[in-house]
């Protein structure tokens, strides 16, 4: 069969055999629909908290309160999209409990993402939402201010945790989130929300690394996980140091981020109700035996922002998290093939770092052997100054990246590029390059002895499932 798949700024189209499974979101026909009136699911949810007494109960006039919530990265920007339907309505909530508007803080958690700026803010958040509040209130998260920041020491677990410090001095922190399937740690929102989107580098660089990512429970993803138990123990350390616990609004979005379900209350009752339904969207099930070959197509633009299909490091960390993703649906060791233009365009303004990492990493014989790098750069003031002004990812997260594309290799007998425009940056990745898809598949073919069976996922731009063989 022919499949379209996603490649640079546009597509391929690449020769399957007959019998490949294709995984594409408007043939997933177990999502559970989407709520009529997404509007008014989110008011009963703040109506009725679970394990927490409603807004107007927890906070009065001359109350602060932050509310944080996710990036550009996560989420739709349609009119009643979970962001701007809980945004709106938490403002009306705290206007009912007589907080005045210059007393609260809107603040985005970015972590070690690049900062949004206003147009995106705009874009996400309404208008209204953005003019809401005095324009000084409405802030990214800065993991390296040292006026914005309070270390807490470390979590149960052990690992270092600072924190964003209006979640200290607010008289409540609201989070907004989305439970939607992660291959970190199986679901956003809950605690992963604050864990990753509110603390410093050194706080996420304790989980997102190889000790983590490549224990056996990392794969596939799963809530379950050591990842997971880290995070929820930074975010209880956080909560440890704030007048209130997190006061979560989640909203279980499907493929196109529409609500299917909104929970609210506290952090550990909104987990556990929300994340039933978040697998019944997620979790999809493809006929026959595990494949031996997951085919995926690597557009240049999606999640992190532009560069992913370009860009070597965030290449192989697209392909690592595929694996993540798709693991109960492959055999143990399959061949992974990656149609992807890798023509060397980093996006340098967005991911400063992401070059000179790149370089380290030739000298590496493993991935996780970048950690000798890791505090020289994560810490570098060039970078960290692009990060803080000028709208550069931080650079670590290029560290994170470059782990979770070590994932590939762990899990993988082989990986190949296909269609890559500078065969070498691919190689210098640990892949091996072919000029087509189909002459990948001929390479396994002959090494195989035979024909594989072949998962596919064309379009990674899209929201993703957690695949699983009916035969596993």
């Amino acid at each position: 069969m022919d499949v379209e798949f996603e490649y640079g700024d546009g597509a391929l189209t690449a020769s399957l055999p007959d019998d490949a499974v294709v995984v594409r979101p408007e043939t997933a026909t177990h999502e559970p629909p989407p709520l009529e009136d997404p509007v008014a699911a989110t008011r009963a949810a703040l109506a009725s908290p679970l394990g927490s007494e409603p807004i107007r109960g927890l906070v009065s006039a001359g109350s602060t309160v932050t509310i944080a919530f996710p990036d550009r990265v996560k989420g739709g920007t349609q009119e009643t999209a979970h962001r701007k339907t809980s945004m709106r309505l938490l403002l009306e909530e705290l206007d009912q409990a007589g907080v005045r508007r210059e007393d609260i803080r809107l603040v985005c958690a970015i972590g070690l993402h690049r900062k949004n700026r206003h147009d995106e803010f705009v874009d996400y958040l309404g208008r209204d939402v953005v003019e809401s509040v005095p324009a000084a209130n409405l802030v990214n998260h800065d993991a390296e201010d040292p006026q914005g920041m309070v270390d807490l020491g470390t979590s149960e677990l052990g690992d270092p945790v600072a924190m964003n410090k209006a979640l200290a001095e607010s008289d409540l922190t609201i989070l907004i989130g989305h439970t939607a399937g992660n291959p970190y740690g199986g679901f956003s929102g809950g605690y992963k929300m604050p864990s990753t989107g509110l603390t410093s580098w050194r706080s996420i660089a304790s989980h997102h690394a190889p000790r983590s990512l490549y224990r056996d429970d990392f794969v596939p993803a799963s809530t379950g996980s050591r990842f997971r138990e880290q995070l929820t123990a930074i975010g209880q350390r956080m909560q440890e140091a704030m007048p209130q616990p997190f006061f979560s609004i989640d909203a279980v979005l499907d493929s196109r981020s529409r609500q299917l379900g909104v929970y609210a209350g506290s952090i550990p009752e909104v987990e556990k109700a929300s994340w039933p339904l978040a697998t019944a969207r997620t979790d999809l099930q493809v006929p026959g035996e595990p494949a031996e070959v997951l085919v995926i197509g690597v557009p240049r633009n999606f999640h992190y922002g532009a560069g992913m299909g370009s860009n070597p490091i965030l290449m192989m960390q697209a392909i690592g998290a595929s694996v993540v993703r798709a693991k109960k649906a492959l055999v143990e060791k399959p061949v992974v093939i990656a149609a992807a233009v890798c023509d060397g365009w980093f996006n340098d303004s967005e991911f400063p770092p992401y070059r000179e990492a790149y370089e380290r990493l030739q000298s590496c014989q493993h991935p996780a052997d970048m950690a000798a790098h890791q505090e020289a750069m994560a810490t570098d003031p060039e970078w960290v100054y692009q990060y803080r002004h000028q709208f550069g990812y931080h650079p670590f997260h290029a560290f994170s990246m470059i782990y979770m594309g070590g994932i590939a290799r762990e899990h993988s007998s082989a990986i190949y590029v296909a269609g890559a425009r500078n065969p070498g940056l691919a190689r210098g990745m640990g892949a091996r390059t072919t000029a087509t898809v189909e002459e990948a598949l001929a390479e396994t073919t002959a090494i195989l002895g035979h024909t594989p069976r072949v998962l596919a996922v064309p379009r990674l731009s899209q929201p993703a499932f957690h695949l699983t063989s009916e035969r596993a």
